[in-house]
């Protein structure tokens, strides 16, 4: 009896020669590439009789799903909290750039900002895929102002608010608009917080907890709202506490309802983070450990005095400090860095690392059934990679859009 099934004559590309990150081992297998989705050979072999029309030699090399990075306020000299007519060209020169560090798929931050600026940057800012011009926008992370003065880090505390009521009429007030928001930032001891957690969770947003002063209890509650994500862990939080740990407690807590995952950010640049404290996350709360870049506009750029929103920053080395203080204000490491400092500092293996920047934000954004996978049906963004963590090249639906010059 014929087969009713519509058998694609799209090309069918082949990896070869690699170790592929699949059900969280490194496997030799080959990969296979079609319409930009990862293809199940079975299928293509058994149903289709069908081959590759082309093969790519990764000649030994890992094979990683595409670096997520969920916090990036900007690099290489674009700031995405500054006022500009064409803040679209800033977030593709950004998007442009990270391709050589494996990052396919990214949410441009916005850090405090006054609400004039959110109303002009917001609406030029769109979701959409990654290709030659950049990676993936997911969507943009607003980290502020709803915030605590007293843990505000490098954030102007002449711009902070409060919310009035527990409904988002202070956010659409402050935003403008929540339609290209994906990820907001606040801090849940706030009054009227868990209101807005709970609203911005149906409404598919994810919330971060961070820039706070809360205690254990109240984080709790937020996550019990819908908060399913920790801002950069450890920075701009109260310190661990043995009677009252704050929000790093969440990483243990059995409050956490048991179907859900707090995910939390991890700046692993070497400064944001002692290496003790990595380890000390990684094995509290291992699958919830996500590695941010919290880039700033001086990523890429030499030492010397830059902005970050409405902040004068002085780069000092690796250091990024708000002019004439030691306040830490971003970092300048780029995720490729940021995967290799994490598994050495951390001892960490190779795939938890890789998944730390991949899968785990995935998880987090609710889209690991298309990306941070290499699962048949997921979308082929891929990072090709030596046994030192060192990106070879890059690849956005299956289509090569980054190669380290020999």
């Amino acid at each position: 009896m014929p087969s009713n099934k519509c058998v694609s004559d799209a090309s069918i590309t082949q990896f070869v020669n690699c170790r592929i990150l699949r059900e969280h081992n490194l496997q030799r297998e080959d990969l296979w590439v079609r319409e930009g989705r990862i293809l199940d050979p079975e299928k293509l072999f058994f149903d289709e009789k069908g081959f590759a029309d082309e093969r790519v030699d990764c000649e030994g090399c890992i094979i990683a799903p595409g670096f997520i990075d969920v916090q990036i306020n900007g690099g290489f000299g674009v700031d995405f909290s500054q006022p500009t007519l064409d803040a679209a060209a800033g977030v593709r020169l950004v998007g442009q750039k990270i391709l050589e560090h494996g990052v396919t798929s990214f949410c441009p931050t916005l850090v405090t900002s006054p609400p004039s600026i959110y109303h002009q940057v917001l609406p030029q800012i769109s979701v959409q895929n990654g290709g030659q011009h950049g990676a993936g926008v997911l969507g943009v992370h607003v980290e502020g102002p709803f915030i605590s003065a007293q843990k505000k880090g490098a954030h102007p505390e002449q711009f902070l608010r409060s919310f009035s009521s527990p409904g988002l009429s202070d956010l659409l007030q402050t935003y403008g608009s929540l339609e290209p928001v994906r990820v907001v930032t606040l801090a849940p001891e706030l009054e009227h917080s868990g209101g807005v957690v709970s609203e911005l969770s149906q409404r598919g947003i994810t919330v971060s907890l961070g820039h706070s002063a809360a205690n254990l209890s109240q984080a709790e509650d937020a996550v019990q709202s819908g908060a399913s994500f920790i801002t950069h862990l450890f920075n701009a939080m109260l310190p661990f506490h043995h009677r009252d740990p704050g929000i790093v407690g969440l990483l243990t807590s059995d409050r956490v309802p048991p179907e859900r995952t707090v995910f939390y950010g991890m700046i692993s640049d070497g400064i944001h983070t002692n290496p003790a404290a990595l380890r000390i996350a990684h094995r509290a709360h291992p699958k919830g450990l996500v590695l941010v870049t919290d880039a700033i506009m001086a990523m890429g750029l030499p030492p010397g005095r830059h902005t970050l929103g409405q902040q004068v920053l002085e780069i000092q080395g690796l250091h990024a400090y708000v002019a004439g203080t030691k306040t830490l204000s971003g970092s300048i490491a780029t995720m490729d860095m940021c995967v290799r400092h994490f598994r050495h500092a951390s001892g960490c293996s190779v795939e938890e690392a890789l998944e730390a920047a991949s899968l785990h934000p995935a998880q987090l954004l609710n889209l690991s059934h298309r990306k941070g996978a290499l699962d048949y049906g997921c979308d082929a963004d891929l990072v090709l990679l030596d046994d030192n963590l060192n990106v070879k090249s890059t690849y956005i639906s299956g289509e090569e859009v980054w190669r380290k010059k020999t």
